[in-house]
């Protein structure tokens, strides 16, 4: 499994970077295995994305906006998502990942469970 970010990587707006830069230096810093996919610079990718976003997940009008998660093929979540999961310490869950051994995400697991 790969998790996949679909993002603007040249000439995006300020919101949409920072949202951007938030989601793939969390996937770096802990060191998640992921693919960025830029919807700017490649047309298949903008409308595989655009295609692949659940329509109750879509904005009530316009086209969904980057970043947007997948894991392989299944929708994940856009920013929102992904900020509500990471300050619920869910991330992992989230991404349909298992948090590694030792983390503070499976510590926090088990302090829930004990």
């Amino acid at each position: 499994m790969v998790i996949i970010s679909f993002l603007v990587v040249k000439s995006c707006r300020g919101r949409i970077k920072k949202q951007q830069q938030d989601v793939l230096g969390f996937l770096e810093a802990n060191k998640i295995e992921f693919e960025e996919k830029d919807i700017a610079a490649n047309e298949e990718n903008r409308k595989w994305m655009r295609e692949n976003v659940p329509e109750d997940r879509r904005p009530a009008s316009g086209n969904p906006l980057p970043p947007r998660l997948f894991n392989d093929s299944r929708y994940l979540g856009d920013y929102e998502a992904f900020f509500e999961a990471r300050e619920n310490n869910a991330v992992y869950a989230f991404l349909g990942l298992t948090a590694p051994p030792g983390s503070k995400v499976e510590q926090f697991y088990l302090q829930l469970v004990i």
